[in-house]
Order: structure tokens, then C-alpha cells, then sequence
């Protein structure tokens, strides 16, 4: 499977996306004689193989399609999940409140079906990586099938194995925690964490969220912040410009720290 790569026509093997105005869009591989089904009508993939990016395509109903190479976002939309996977909107926020880039080598706790997985992946290169950590294996195992499908598995290490136990690596940039419970895991978070690195977790509830403020601040994390976000549509129309009908609000709290260096003071030392 091909993804990513400066071409200006579609071959077989690579990822595709058909947009479509008026109904879904679908992101799939190229092969030659087989068909994408639609809403809309079938597409043919041998009648994609050589079309320039964005070129229109219609199914055999005359329906129209833009033949598109598919960006991180319409990827992560059409992830096939067995969970809840976390939004693009949280998503964007946690990219940049911990730093992810190029060279970043960072851990996720939670897996999942993959869909953050995919996007730090997809963002720290080649010569970064991934090292996610998942209980449960079934999940783990959709992970990878979808890793494989963007073409970036070898980015990313995964273990099956519970993170009571602590993390294998050491002096990682970040760490993000998507499971119930993160703040039993701050030890082991730390112990892996190099020093000033960035944490993260999500949280549905405000109580959980008061019990990972406690935590965090009896284990040498500091400057942390508790958020959420808002994303609000608006329909492009020049004649009805206004917001959509629906929204996505509240899917969770996200909470940031950095771990620190504390020096234990003279003062300190005389009162123990």
C-alpha cells in the first residue's frame, strides 16, 4: 500500500479518498478489477489508475466524485473502530500542547482501534516513534490493521501488555494516557518520561480529573493545565451562512503536565 507519496497520478496500491458533495466519502486501496461500492453508484478502481489527483470520476449512475490523496483527517474519519476513538478536535490540541513533531519519540497508553496512533505516526517521521501499549489484543490487532492500510506500521511498536507493570522505554518526549485510570500510572509514566517531557491524558468525568490533580502533584509533575474543546461547524453557503445543525461539545477533559527535577531544600531535609 502506498501513501504519501509526490506523485501526480493515482497508481494501484495506493490509498485513494472519493469526495463526494452529497454523501459520504471513501478512503480505500487501489486494486486493479475491483469496485468501490456507493451511495452512489459503483467505481470501477481501474478507471482510477492514472487520474490525476483531483480529477472528477463518476459512478455508473452519472454521480459525481473528486478523486483526492486522502490528508491525515479524512484517514483518522474513516478509521474502522471497535471503540470510541478520540476526535480530530482534541486531537489537534494534544498536538501541540505536547510538542509532537518530526524526531519524537513518544508513548500512548489505551490504543485502541488506532485512531490517535495513526496521527502521531503520521507526524513524527521516519525518525521518530510510536510506542503503544494496549491490554487488550483484539483491539491491538485492529490497530495494526489499520496502521498497515496508511503504510505506517513501522513507525509504530506495539505491546500487549498491562502498564501496571511500567513501560519499557526510557527518556521518551511525551507520554499520553488514554485509559479510565492515568493516575495510577504517574510512577511508571515518570520513571520513562525524560526530564521536562510532556504528559497528557483524557478524562470523561471532573472527579477523575480531581484524582489525577492530586496525583500529579504528589509525583513531580508540574505547570499542568485542564481544558476542553469546542468545534462548531458553519455551512459555506454564501446565501445561508450560519452554524450547522449539530455539534460536537464536550467529549472530554484533557489534562497537560511536564515532568520536573525537584531539589529537596536544607529545610526540608531537617523537618523529615
Amino acid at each position: 500500500m502506498q501513501y504519501l507519496k509526490n506523485r501526480e497520478v493515482a497508481t494501484e496500491g495506493d490509498l485513494v479518498e472519493l469526495a463526494s458533495t452529497k454523501s459520504n466519502s471513501y478512503v480505500f486501496v487501489i486494486n486493479k478489477g475491483s469496485v468501490q461500492q456507493t451511495h452512489r453508484g459503483v467505481v470501477n478502481h481501474d478507471d482510477l489508475i492514472g487520474k490525476k489527483w483531483g480529477s472528477e470520476i463518476t459512478s455508473h449512475k452519472g454521480s459525481q466524485f473528486f478523486l483526492f490523496q486522502p490528508g491525515i483527517f479524512s484517514i483518522h474519519s474513516t478509521t474502522k473502530r471497535n471503540t470510541q476513538i478520540m476526535y480530530p478536535k482534541d486531537i489537534g490540541f494534544v498536538i501541540m500542547k505536547m510538542n509532537i513533531g518530526p524526531g519524537c519519540r513518544i508513548i500512548e497508553a489505551g490504543t485502541g482501534s488506532g485512531g490517535l496512533t495513526q496521527v502521531l505516526a503520521f507526524l513524527v517521521g521516519e525518525e521518530g516513534h510510536i510506542y503503544s501499549y494496549e491490554i487488550r489484543k483484539e483491539m491491538q490487532d485492529l490497530a495494526k490493521r489499520n496502521l498497515s492500510r496508511i503504510g505506517l506500521l513501522d513507525r509504530v511498536t506495539f505491546n500487549n501488555s498491562d502498564i501496571k507493570e511500567g513501560f519499557l522505554e526510557e527518556d521518551v518526549d511525551a507520554i499520553f494516557l488514554d485509559v479510565p485510570n492515568p493516575y495510577d500510572y504517574l510512577s511508571q509514566s515518570s520513571d520513562s518520561l525524560k526530564a521536562g517531557g510532556f504528559f497528557g491524558c483524557l478524562l470523561p468525568t471532573t472527579n477523575q480529573v480531581i484524582k489525577i490533580l492530586i496525583a500529579l502533584r504528589r509525583s513531580n509533575f508540574a505547570f499542568t493545565d485542564v481544558c476542553e474543546t469546542f468545534l462548531r461547524y458553519y455551512q459555506a453557503e454564501e446565501n445561508k451562512f450560519r452554524p450547522t445543525d449539530r455539534m460536537v461539545a464536550h467529549t472530554g477533559y484533557l489534562i497537560f503536565s511536564r515532568r520536573v527535577l525537584l531539589q529537596i531544600h536544607e529545610s526540608q531535609k531537617q523537618n523529615d
